[in-house]
């Protein structure tokens, strides 16, 4: 069995966004909203999360140069929080991941991992077909360790 439990893959799978947790080079975490896209477990595999450096607004032109690049490439260790609020505090619930990050390039020598990428952000998040995707990094997460609660569990 992998490191994420059915509900915790179920969870994870009705999620829309995510928040990316970085360490930037003060040693302090850095935050952002991400969105994501998972690669199935296989063969007893760790999962994979993967989230694009996309087209939307930025404040440079270059993605490799944003703040989330650079610390990931400084320590590749990075977390993931996905939770989900309800006015209803027993529907209240939130999963903690945490993992490996790197940097896919399109041209890089996981071309076939890039490529994957693409296809299942562009299925997960149909916004993406208007976006050149093949042409940019994309972050691949490979999550270690999953932790989660919910007011109301369901078993």
């Amino acid at each position: 069995m992998g490191i994420l439990t059915p509900d915790q893959r179920a969870f994870l799978s009705a999620a829309r966004t995510a928040t990316l947790a970085t360490i930037d080079a003060q040693g302090r975490p850095r935050l952002v909203p991400i969105c994501f896209a998972m690669r199935s477990e296989a063969s007893g595999e760790d999962p994979v999360l993967y989230t694009p450096l996309d087209e939307k607004p930025k404040r440079g032109s270059d993605v490799r140069g944003l703040a989330r690049v650079r610390d990931i490439l400084a320590v590749p260790e990075v977390a993931l929080l996905i939770d989900h609020w309800d006015e209803d505090w027993l529907q209240l619930a939130w999963l903690r991941l945490s993992g490996t990050a790197e940097l896919l390039e399109p041209d890089g020598p996981d071309i076939a991992a890039h490529a994957e990428a693409v296809g299942l952000l562009r299925a997960r998040y149909p916004q993406y077909a208007m976006h050149a995707l093949e042409s940019l990094p994309i972050i691949r997460v490979r999550l270690d360790r999953a932790l989660g609660w919910e007011a109301t569990p369901r078993s």
